[in-house]
């Protein structure tokens, strides 16, 4: 039987290799491969949430198309709470379907993040999850880059070890920035971001950013004062946490 054979029959298809992926901010984040965003510490969880909704917008390809697919582990949806459909529309400058599974144990919910990227009817797989070793994350990784379809891991504070992940994330949320219109409310929310790894800017590994959510361009930008590195010891929470804190409910 000839290849052209193989093909008609649908036995062998012709894979187009990923374009590579500059080494600029967010480094593929919601865009190519496996990300991990792991708590700075527990209770991050809905900052973790709403930095991964504003990456998304900032790093998204938006030559793909489908849902999104939102993975949360049963005793995460019950300690966190549950992310509306109003938090997508919060940082998406348009609507984009959703498709939610809770499965109960870690197995089935990496069972089903691999099916969902096997399927290629999303494009993109958001997933709450306890952990996963080192060949879990292969798997996801292989899974991913066979089929094209981003996948975002969010993790809790505990997330250490090896990883086949193009990158780990740690974040922690920061007080919100001042509000123009309202010095007693809260202002755009703002988040304290370690690249722990990477492979796409493995020179990056270890650095820290401050990053500001603005509203009008839908996208992340650095914290003025802090683009150089400067430590800067904490200012006293004078005004509102972030506006991120708000988007998770209880489930």
């Amino acid at each position: 039987m000839d290849l052209a054979t193989l093909k008609a029959n649908g036995i062998v298809r012709t894979q187009t290799a990923r374009p590579p992926v500059r080494a600029v901010f967010p480094f593929g984040l919601s865009q190519t491969g496996v990300h991990e965003l792991a708590e700075a510490r527990f209770g991050d969880m809905p900052a973790l949430t709403g930095f991964a909704l504003a990456a998304r917008n900032e790093g998204q390809n938006r030559g793909r198309a489908g849902a999104i697919l939102w993975v949360t582990q049963a005793g995460l949806g019950m300690e966190h709470g549950l992310v509306p459909d109003g938090a997508l529309r919060t940082f998406s400058p348009h609507h984009t379907p959703r498709l939610v599974v809770r499965p109960g144990k870690l197995a089935d919910a990496l069972w089903t993040i691999e099916e969902a990227i096997a399927s290629s009817a999303v494009s993109l797989v958001v997933a709450e999850i306890s952990g996963a070793d080192f060949t879990a994350t292969r798997r996801l990784a292989l899974a991913s880059g066979r089929h094209g379809v981003p996948v975002v891991l969010l993790m809790p504070y505990g997330r250490e070890g090896a990883t086949a992940a193009e990158a780990r994330w740690r974040i922690a949320p920061r007080p919100s920035a001042p509000n123009r219109y309202d010095s007693r409310a809260p202002g755009a929310p703002r988040w304290h971001v370690v690249l722990e790894r990477s492979r796409t800017a493995p020179h990056l590994a270890g650095r820290s950013f401050d990053l500001e959510w603005n509203d009008e361009t839908l996208s992340l930008t650095v914290v003025p004062g802090l683009a150089a590195g400067q430590v800067t010891p904490p200012a006293p929470p004078r005004r509102g946490p972030s506006d991120a804190s708000g988007i998770r409910r209880a489930s």
